[in-house]
């Protein structure tokens, strides 16, 4: 009775767990509508996302990276990003970063190896915290059509939304497909070390195994929802240009765009100014 009531409670975990991942991939992509970045025209947004994504590679100020940092951070507040997507953020940047500074001290660096690391991880920050401002703030649907305004082709810009609608899926029938292995498995018992490292094996075991059938599945998704568009009409549609201006007739610049592209600039040209001073 106890081992049937662990077996329960350790899927209840994994269920939440994932139900949990899930719910926050739904939030990143259709939970933002009501945030100032989601409203605004995704045209203007590229544009502010192209200085942000390429002049830091090429500046190695502090205070300039340092402000444009501050100016991506408080975007990507404002954009309400889930809690999982900075989590992925954080440990992606500052793990990248923190191994070199240990490295760097292991091989004879001192304190003076701390700018140049800093410098970096500015860098990396600002970009990728631009980046989720822009792809995880905006609805998928407005940013296929910004994309397609710019001149990327029509299935281009709409793999980009299907991605995000995928992804929710996805996360589904991967949790469906371990907790059927999981029932029909018997898990280790991970009271003690030794037990803990064969249930951690047998956790990657499963999750190996699990990956065929979801591709598999996913494959299966992917043709139906295949045919259901083409019953649709989509192929004629995505060459039509009367529909390419209907949907494009969506998109209109308002004050709103042109407020936020004037003091994110002008917020810049005080950095530049204060690092000017200081230098």
């Amino acid at each position: 009775m106890e081992k049937i009531k662990k077996k329960l409670s350790e899927n209840i975990l994994d269920k939440l767990s994932m139900d949990f991942m899930r719910n926050q991939v739904l939030k990143n992509a259709y939970g933002n509508d009501d945030t100032f970045i989601a409203a605004l025209d995704p045209r203007p947004l590229f544009v502010w996302y192209a200085f942000f994504a390429l002049v830091p590679w090429f500046v190695d100020d502090l205070v300039f990276l340092l402000g444009c940092f501050i100016l991506v951070a408080v975007t990507t507040i404002m954009a309400k990003v889930a809690g999982l997507v900075l989590l992925l953020f954080g440990v992606g940047v500052f793990s990248q970063t923190g191994y070199l500074f240990v490295v760097s001290l292991l091989f004879g660096g001192n304190a003076e190896t701390v700018v140049p690391l800093l410098i970096l991880t500015l860098k990396v920050a600002t970009v990728s915290l631009a980046s989720v401002t822009v792809f995880s703030g905006l609805d998928p649907d407005r940013l296929s059509n910004g994309l397609m305004w710019y001149g990327c082709p029509e299935k281009l810009s709409f793999s980009v939304s299907y991605a995000y609608r995928m992804l929710p899926m996805l996360m589904e029938e991967f949790q469906n497909v371990l907790l059927s292995y999981r029932l029909r498995g018997n898990a280790p018992d991970s009271n003690t070390m030794t037990g803990k490292v064969r249930y951690l094996i047998y956790q990657v075991k499963v999750i190996i195994h699990a990956f065929y059938p979801l591709m598999l599945n996913t494959a299966k998704r992917s043709r139906t929802t295949v045919e259901a568009l083409e019953i649709k009409g989509y192929r004629y549609a995505a060459v039509n240009k009367e529909v390419k201006k209907m949907k494009l007739s969506t998109l209109k610049v308002t004050c709103d765009d042109l407020l936020f592209l004037a003091v994110s600039f002008l917020w810049v040209a005080l950095v530049v100014l204060g690092s000017l001073l200081i230098g």
